[in-house]
């Protein structure tokens, strides 16, 4: 029989040096028995995917507001592609990959509807009250608002993930520092694994959202280094080929090329620093995990060309803006009264204060609510 026990035993001698072990982990806040057959970091992916927060990913803006057309990227599954990119390079490094699925699983749950601008916009509406910020979100949500269990709120996540949840940077994502979390350095090899592996889905994503949009041009794209080299390998292998399969071919050989280079530079930079031990994974100079020179400048270039002419079209914008209004009339509606949030809301005001249980409703919306929220609540021709 393969229990946990069984399964710690061969992660032990499996995985490498510097990977985190699950027998390892620095535990939970509330001790629970342990699970015969799952690791905490298992036990913990499980927990994520089964969080309703998890599920109404499916109706939160990654770029395009959900309505836009059902082709398009929602937070889930953005969060389904870089669980695969991240898994993908966690195995090859020889990482824990359930302590990186995990991380990546819960790294968005605590997002606004409407994305980036609705995270913008909130963080402005609680200036003086603590502000917004997304990883934070994150992590009250896994440790205080999913309501599951008897004895605790949360999900009662390990330290490991609630750690890469809390720590999780990008060119988007600055979190300010949590004391709980303050080890000396960086956040795991496979937390750094899980914010470069958003950072490759996003760009790589955006480009196929940004053409089927029609924002973005295939002709326009071809000044980009990373869809140059992309497109010629692929009209190379094929010859004569569909234009909507050059696309999708040319997205999977971007995605593949960071990847690839991620996984070759990760290991060179990991010997390069003799990193032994998951802590030593934390404390080198530079990160471990990371492109080369050269792929992280065509990066660079590419999330350079996708902020101008994508992040900065006008549909963007006036999706962004449409987004602020939303949640800045709901907030103003429900922080004027209160009494009209539903009960097991309302309830919660004397213990956490009118704004800060407003802020939580309103992050927890998907677009979808939202807008059905705004409409009950100002349409006068809509039923409440």
């Amino acid at each position: 029989m393969f229990d946990r026990k069984e399964f710690e035993r061969k992660e032990a001698e499996g995985l490498a040096p510097y990977a985190v072990k699950s027998g390892e982990s620095r535990g939970r806040r509330f001790t629970e028995p342990e699970d015969p057959f799952r690791s905490v970091f298992q036990r913990d992916r499980d927990r994520v995917i089964h969080s309703a927060a998890f599920r109404r990913l499916e109706y939160k803006t990654q770029v395009f507001v959900n309505h836009e057309g059902d082709h398009y990227r929602t937070r889930l599954t953005h969060t389904i592609e870089v669980s695969q990119i991240a898994r993908s390079i966690s195995r090859a490094l020889r990482l824990n990959e359930d302590l990186t699925e995990a991380i990546v699983l819960a790294h968005d749950l605590g997002h606004t509807p409407f994305g980036h601008a609705g995270e913008r916009m909130m963080d402005q509406l609680m200036e003086g009250e603590g502000g917004f910020e997304h990883n934070l979100q994150s992590l009250r949500v896994v440790d205080v608002l999913e309501k599951r269990y008897p004895a605790f709120g949360g999900l009662n996540l390990s330290f490991e993930v609630r750690e890469g949840i809390c720590k999780h940077s990008s060119q988007y994502d600055k979190p300010p520092p949590v004391p709980e979390f303050q080890l000396p350095g960086y956040p795991t090899l496979e937390a750094q694994v899980a914010d470069i592996a958003d950072e490759i889905a996003y760009s790589s994503h955006d480009v196929d959202d940004g053409i089927r949009s029609g924002m973005l041009s295939v002709t326009g794209l071809e000044d980009v280094g990373l869809w140059k080299e992309a497109i010629s390998v692929v009209k190379n292998e094929y010859h004569a080929i569909d234009e909507d399969i050059l696309k999708s071919r040319s997205i999977s050989y971007m995605i593949s090329s960071l990847t690839r280079n991620l996984i070759r530079s990760s290991d060179a930079l990991l010997k390069k620093h003799g990193v032994g031990t998951p802590d030593e994974g934390r404390t080198t100079r530079v990160k471990c995990i990371a492109f080369d020179h050269e792929m992280r400048e065509k990066n660079k270039e590419l999330k350079a060309y996708l902020l101008k002419e994508m992040y900065g079209h006008y549909r963007v914008v006036r999706m962004e803006q449409k987004a602020r209004r939303v949640i800045g009339d709901l907030f103003q509606s429900y922080c004027d009264r209160p009494d009209q949030l539903p009960p097991h809301i309302f309830a919660r005001l004397r213990n956490d204060g009118t704004k800060r249980v407003v802020c939580d409703y309103i992050a927890g919306m998907t677009d979808r609510y939202a807008m059905e929220e705004f409409q009950k609540l100002f349409d006068p021709l809509k039923k409440v």
